[in-house]
């Protein structure tokens, strides 16, 4: 998987997936603020991606999570 530029998804059509990177996620949970619908602070307090592929109606809440993360750990993939 290919990490592609933080919160802004490539142009292209369908949804978008996005991704948390466990090593660099310290649970602060803005991501699970921002965007709850994608995002759940798992029992070890690491961020999880709870959809296949991000909605389109949802993208700008992940964009926002995406730039709230202290730790730039989500991107969006490709």
């Amino acid at each position: 998987i290919q990490a592609v530029q933080p919160s802004i998804p490539p142009a292209e059509t369908g949804s978008m997936k996005v991704k948390v990177d466990s090593d660099m996620c310290e649970g602060h949970g803005k991501c699970e603020m921002s965007a709850p619908e994608v995002f759940k602070l798992g029992e070890d307090d690491v961020s999880v991606v709870l959809v296949d592929e991000v909605p389109k109606a949802l993208e700008e809440k992940v964009n926002r999570a995406i730039r709230l993360c202290p730790r730039q750990a989500i991107a969006w993939v490709k």
